[in-house]
């Protein structure tokens, strides 16, 4: 239940802006952990670069996700602005890279490792594809870390291989 909560307050803290797509990741991190995640994004509606071939956009991303590599579950609550840059038509490759921050759980995220902190930031870089009528869908590739960036000791970090699928509302 309080995840659900947590989604709809993100959706809430935009704005009540209408969402623009939603996401299924799933991927491989350190020592044997693995996650599933599931996100809400909202487009920036703003493009940079737009007369070009390629152009800059981006957008909010709200998630929850899942850890699995230890006795327990590690739940994963985050929030990224994601900045991405693509070809202007249809059935277009991207590159993108985001910075946000992420709350853990708990602090023991595998029988060998445990964070100093539940607070961490995640940063991103992936690449990928959209694809189908009006570029509707999205298949992509990232490399995520997590960390608490230092604020406490230890800081032993984790980093994920990820395949993400996305379903754009709108193209």
């Amino acid at each position: 239940m309080q995840k659900l909560l947590f989604l709809l307050l993100a959706a809430a803290s935009l704005s009540a802006r209408a969402l623009d797509g939603v996401s299924l990741e799933a991927g491989t991190g350190n020592q044997g952990v693995h996650m599933a995640r599931l996100g809400l994004q909202w487009d920036w509606q703003r493009k940079w670069l737009a007369e070009r071939d390629w152009r800059l956009g981006g957008y909010w991303d709200a998630s929850i996700g899942a850890w699995n590599g230890g006795p327990d579950t590690v739940w994963d609550y985050g929030f990224t602005p994601t900045f991405r840059y693509e070809r202007a038509a249809g059935g277009s490759p991207y590159v993108e890279a985001g910075i946000g921050v992420h709350y853990l759980s708990t602090v023991h995220v595998a029988s060998t490792r445990d964070f100093s902190t539940r607070f961490q930031f995640g940063d991103h870089v992936g690449v990928g594809l959209r694809f189908g009528p009006g570029g509707r869908y999205d298949l992509g590739l990232r490399l995520q870390h997590l960390s608490n960036g230092g604020i406490r000791e230890p800081n032993p970090g984790i980093n994920f291989l990820q395949l993400r699928f996305q379903l754009h509302f709108s193209g």
